[in-house]
């Protein structure tokens, strides 16, 4: 199957009814995107299709066909951070940053938006996020930071 990856076509044998986490870990070494519950419930698999956010860890392989994928790895660079990247580098806002994948992928499609956003909006996108470090207060300070960041661009 052909698939559309961070900007790249790659190609996965990986069976199309198989779920997408194991294709991008396992076979394209993706590992920027983390298994969690398994279930879609804590976000850690989140990537981008389509600039959405999307759990990967339930989601059939052959979903992605057509589409264009982001991971992790497909946000920015060490030399050009993400704005939302920068802001948690600064802020530091994990402690065992396990969730931090599948946060920053949701904080960069709702800073990507263009959209004027409140913390409000920041807690909405986040919502499906579990993080038991108890560090939300400076994710949000963080993606605000990048909000404003942007805006300032």
């Amino acid at each position: 199957m052909e698939l559309m990856i961070n900007g790249a076509k790659r190609s996965s044998g990986y069976p199309a009814n198989g779920m997408a986490i194991f294709a991008l870990r396992n076979e394209l070494n993706l590992k920027g995107v983390r298994m969690g519950c398994g279930e879609g419930h804590c976000g850690s698999c989140t990537v981008l299709i389509d600039g959405v956010p999307t759990t990967s860890c339930n989601l059939p392989l052959e979903a992605l066909a057509g589409k264009h994928v982001t991971t992790p790895e497909g946000v920015g660079t060490l030399e050009h951070p993400h704005p939302v990247q920068a802001a948690l580098l600064e802020e530091q806002p994990g402690q065992c940053g396990f969730c931090l994948s599948g946060i920053l992928m949701s904080a960069v499609a709702l800073v990507d938006s263009g959209r004027a956003v409140s913390e409000d909006d920041v807690r909405a996108a986040l919502d499906a996020h579990l993080c038991r470090c108890g560090s939300q207060p400076r994710v949000i300070k963080a993606v605000m930071a990048a909000v404003k960041k942007v805006k300032t661009v």
